[in-house]
């Protein structure tokens, strides 16, 4: 089978768990021996660009279309100067840019990217669909999450092939706007259904948010969970490991890096926890300037530089490095999640997880064995969450080995695969 995937790029500025789980699903749809092309959008997906194939262009790049929708002028300007705002460094610069990750300021870019050929990129839409009708014959195509549904119907004209798209985190991007604005996109991601043969949410959690959110025909609406491969995770037995608490995400407000900081400084007023440290990766962007001198201040001041590390680097062997240093790790999200990659990824290297019982964390830990949630999600509960669990090294070695058994049996990325492809092969024929 011949499958296109359109995947928006974050440029590896931070760790992405939706450019994780289209890429994990891409080389696992390869090896069962499918022809997949990746179309990246806006960035591209990794620091390193590592798996983009040469030959396929960057489509909207994030810069182009920013200054195109906010300025006329631009939209007038000669293709060479197009071709300099998409090349890859000027891509890379504007990863890390603040901004580029963020609904706030971005609410007209999006309604008009919702409308499609009605908005200000139609052009950019007709460059990338003729690209795609000259250079690939898919039998389907798959786009990456809700927000991209306005190129469908172009893409439904031109190529007249199966369209899905997978749900995760739709409301992340939308529900920080103002109500105008929200009820707006929400109308035209409906509206553009019409044109979806079939939507994938990765957790039973958000596949019903979504259906209420946009009011969707239960038919057309699969819950398919994200997967990945427990042999790319080295398991080492917690017996071998020191007492360290890690935190891998995006180091963000959303994401509750703050309360995990808050919380190790409590953890570190009771007496017996010396020798345990905080390690800290994920990346971030210039919108998190500010979140993060704020902890590196508290940090600072309950005298602890010594005993909470910030690893830089979080991709291929520097994460599973991240892994076999902690005990165990939290991702404290305020608002829950639609799913949450890197509970998997924690689980599959023997590493338990400790989450606020928000969105689909019940529905993950629940099924895998190899975690526990708690709250209300405040600091001090965490920190008694994780005292209670480091005076337990048993339970704690108990969680890591079900962990890793429970991702192979509910989360393995080969099975998810082809129960995708059995998606897929109905909707074709």
């Amino acid at each position: 089978m011949r499958i296109l995937q359109v995947i928006p790029g974050s440029g590896g500025s931070f760790y992405c768990g939706n450019c994780l789980r289209d890429s994990k699903y891409v080389e696992a749809l390869k090896k069962l021996d499918h022809e997949v092309v990746k179309i990246p959008m806006y960035l591209p997906l990794f620091d390193d660009e590592r798996d983009l194939d040469s030959e396929v262009p960057v489509f909207y790049g994030a810069i182009s279309i920013y200054l195109k929708q906010m300025s006329p002028i631009f939209r007038k300007a000669p293709k060479w100067f197009d071709r300099f705002l998409n090349s890859k460094p000027m891509l890379k610069f504007a990863a890390h840019m603040a901004g580029s990750t963020r609904a706030t300021g971005l609410e007209d870019m999006t309604i008009s990217m919702l409308k499609g050929e009605e908005g200000k990129q139609h052009e950019e839409l007709d460059r990338m669909v003729n690209w795609i009708a000259e250079h690939c014959n898919p039998d389907v195509i798959h786009l990456s999450n809700g927000l991209l549904n306005g190129i469908a119907p172009r893409l439904k004209e031109v190529l007249n092939v199966p369209v899905i798209c997978s749900l995760q985190d739709e409301d992340v991007w939308i529900d920080p706007m103002e109500e105008k604005y929200q009820k707006q996109s929400w109308d035209l991601m409906k509206k553009n259904s019409e044109f979806i043969d079939a939507y994938i949410g990765v957790s039973d959690y958000y596949k019903e948010l979504m259906l209420d959110k946009m009011n969707l025909p239960p038919e057309k609406v699969h819950s398919l969970h994200i997967g990945v491969d427990v042999d790319d995770y080295e398991f080492h037995p917690e017996v071998k490991k020191p007492r360290n608490i890690g935190y891998i995400s995006r180091m963000c407000h959303g994401n509750g890096v703050d309360i995990v900081v808050d919380a190790f400084v409590e953890l570190k007023k009771m007496a017996g926890f010396e020798d345990v440290k905080l390690f800290l990766t994920g990346g971030s962007t210039g919108d998190d300037k500010e979140i993060l001198k704020s902890i590196k201040k508290t940090i600072a001041s309950s005298g602890l530089n010594d005993q909470v590390i910030f690893e830089d680097d979080f991709e291929n062997e520097d994460r599973i490095r991240f892994f076999n240093s902690v005990s165990f790790i939290s991702v404290p999200v305020r608002n829950g999640e639609a799913f949450g990659l890197y509970l998997i990824e924690s689980m599959a290297s023997g590493v338990p997880v400790v989450q606020p019982a928000k969105g689909a964390f019940p529905e993950i830990i629940e099924l895998a064995k190899g975690g526990i949630t708690y709250e209300p999600n405040t600091p001090e509960n965490l920190a008694k969450t994780w005292a209670e669990l480091l005076n337990n090294p048993e339970e704690i070695q108990k969680m890591g080995e079900n962990g890793r058994a429970g991702v192979s049996a509910h989360f393995n990325i080969y099975d998810q695969g082809n129960r995708l492809i059995e998606i897929y092969k109905k909707l074709i024929n």
